[in-house]
């Protein structure tokens, strides 16, 4: 079973960029569709991007299109999402999440897909 471990937030204001980070454990963590989530006070969770196995494919929620980046590397069993442009609306808990029962070519923008999550990094954007 893979594990996540999500560093890389903090507090910045409007404009500025943050990446973030999430380290994988695990022997299988190649294989899977690789997805990042935010969830902001008194809001359901939501899909923020995703990845395919290759890092062939990407899939973005479209109010971070043109403004954030996911990739991975899978020799260092690291997925990043870059964020640049911050506003005030992306302030949120971000989760790392990999949808390991799928297989790794078609990227959900469904939470529901996402079923080992990390602990979370918090984002502050102030404006």
């Amino acid at each position: 079973q893979v594990q996540l471990v999500e560093s890389g937030g903090g507090l910045v204001q409007a404009g500025d960029s943050l990446r973030l980070s999430c380290a994988a454990s695990g022997r299988t963590f190649s294989r899977y569709c690789m997805g990042w989530i935010r969830q902001a006070p008194g809001k359901e969770r939501e899909f923020v991007a995703g990845i395919n196995w290759s890092g062939g494919s990407t899939v973005y929620a479209d109010s971070v299109k043109g403004r954030f980046t996911i990739s991975r590397d899978s020799a260092k069993k690291t997925v990043y999402l870059q964020m640049n442009s911050l506003k005030p609306e992306d302030t949120a808990v971000y989760y790392c999440a990999a949808d390991s029962s799928r297989g790794g070519n078609w990227i959900s923008k469904s939470v529901l897909a996402y079923d080992v999550w990390g602990q979370g990094t918090q984002v502050t954007v102030s404006s």
